[in-house]
């Protein structure tokens, strides 16, 4: 008979204070959403597992973690799942109800998600990327899941625009063009501003799986920005795009509001406490930093404001 292997991570840690999170990252494996007399995604996705460890005890059953992440994740492989957040609410529950000694269990994921489209003006096949993030989190009052994309996109500054366009003015009137005239032109042909490169981050979360679909939310977070992006571009497409950011200049924070307004108006049988989480930073072409806002609201709370507004 074998000698029974003793437990060293249920044994009192030298030092008794708790961890709010504990467990694996980097965790790949394939997962199958499933889509209505369509083909499934099939994603390769990114999972990180964490529990919460109280003071008492000095470790989290590691291996335990990854039985359950894999028995989950593996079982939605087989049967295709409605969403991605679906996978880490299933792998969350189960990982509460495996760990007697855990209050809090957290699985997240990400995973990038592959749309197809076309080129706005040459009206090219092209893709586009975007990248998926879903999270759950189990207690003892219930699952909230989040769904949410990461979306790239092209910004063009207003403040820059603006000195621009008052060159561009003052040279006009050197050459004897009337006010009217002026502004008739600066109208129709906006001036340059420095552009970047945006990303969009836009994720809801609620109790149970937010009732949004991950492409309108993907679609709000693109159209956020100034003007979308393509992989492919020919001529006609290069200059609608620089023409569609320029006339559409947006700082960072109106990327952010242009968001609430999108949620609001896409989504407005979201539950009031459902949370969203809003976030823009762009990548700035004049200066070596990089600009960035954020916000975060349960939809009530953004539906009041715009309501107001």
């Amino acid at each position: 008979m074998s000698q029974q292997l003793p437990d060293v991570q249920a044994s009192s840690p030298d030092v008794t204070v708790g961890l709010n999170r504990v467990g694996v990252t980097g965790v790949e494996k394939l997962v199958k959403i499933d889509r209505a007399d369509q083909r499934p995604i099939v994603l390769m996705a990114t999972f990180e597992v964490f529990v919460d460890l109280p003071s008492w005890r000095k470790g989290a059953d590691m291996s335990r973690n990854m039985e359950v992440i894999d028995e989950t994740l593996e079982a939605a492989v087989r049967d295709e799942v409605s969403g991605v957040e679906a996978v880490c609410g299933e792998a969350a529950e189960r990982l509460l109800d495996k760990h007697d000694y855990t209050t809090n269990a957290e699985v997240r994921m990400e995973a990038e998600y592959v749309t197809r489209e076309e080129t706005p003006a040459s009206e090219r096949p092209t893709q586009s990327t975007a990248d998926i993030v879903a999270s759950a989190t189990a207690d003892e009052d219930g699952t909230r899941e989040e769904i949410g994309a990461r979306v790239t996109g092209m910004t063009v500054c207003p403040c820059s625009q603006g000195m621009s366009a008052a060159r561009a003015r003052e040279t006009l009137r050197g050459l004897d063009v009337d006010d009217e005239t002026i502004d008739s032109f600066l109208e129709e042909v906006p001036q340059p501003g420095h552009s970047q490169r945006g990303h969009a981050t836009l994720t809801i979360e609620s109790e149970g799986a937010p009732d949004v679909d991950l492409l309108d939310v993907i679609e709000v977070a693109r159209e956020s920005m100034s003007a979308r992006i393509y992989n492919l571009a020919k001529r006609p497409d290069e200059d609608h795009m620089t023409y569609e950011s320029h006339k559409n200049a947006k700082f960072v924070e109106d990327c952010v509001r242009s968001m609430a307004e999108g949620v609001v108006d896409r989504f407005d049988h979201l539950p009031t406490d459902a949370v969203v989480t809003m976030k823009q930073s762009n990548d700035e072409s004049i200066h070596q930093h990089n600009a960035h806002a954020e916000r975060v609201a349960t939809f009530g709370d953004l539906e009041a404001e715009l309501a107001d507004d």
